[in-house]
C-alpha cells in the first residue's frame, strides 16, 4: 500500500533504526519504547493484520517469529522476550500493518494483561 507507513519505512521513504532485513521480513527500534529492548518486525509485503492472512502467509509468520527470537538474543534480551501482535481495534493495533513488538531486557517484563 503507497501510503501505509510500515510499507514506506521498509521502502526507505521514512528513516528507521533499522536492525535487520531479509527477503520477507524488516525489523527496526519502536520510537516510543517500553522497554530497554523494544523492535518491531513487519513483513516486507502488506498484510493488514492477523485476522487478514490466509495460509499462504505461513511462511512469512513463522521467519517473523523466528527472526524475533534470534533479535531478542541479539539485542540484549538473551534470557527470555514477550512478543506481541496487537490485533484489530480490540486488540489495540495502531498501524494498519501487521507487525511484531519484540520487548525485553534484563528485568522481567510483567504480567500479560491488566487485571480486570
Amino acid at each position: 500500500m503507497e501510503d501505509c507507513l510500515f510499507c514506506r519505512i521498509v521502502r526507505g521513504e521514512i528513516p528507521s533504526r533499522k536492525v535487520y532485513e531479509d527477503d520477507e521480513v524488516f525489523a527496526f527500534h519502536d520510537i516510543h519504547p517500553q522497554r530497554p529492548l523494544h523492535l518491531l518486525v513487519v513483513p516486507k509485503r502488506h498484510i493488514a493484520s492477523l485476522a487478514t492472512v490466509t495460509a499462504a502467509d505461513e511462511p512469512t509468520l513463522g521467519r517473523l517469529l523466528a527472526v524475533a527470537h534470534q533479535l531478542a538474543a541479539e539485542n540484549g534480551s538473551p534470557d527470555g522476550f514477550r512478543v506481541i501482535i496487537n490485533t484489530g481495534y480490540v486488540g489495540g493495533q495502531e498501524v494498519g500493518h501487521l507487525h511484531a513488538h519484540v520487548v525485553g531486557g534484563n528485568d522481567p517484563v510483567g504480567p500479560m494483561l491488566k487485571r480486570i
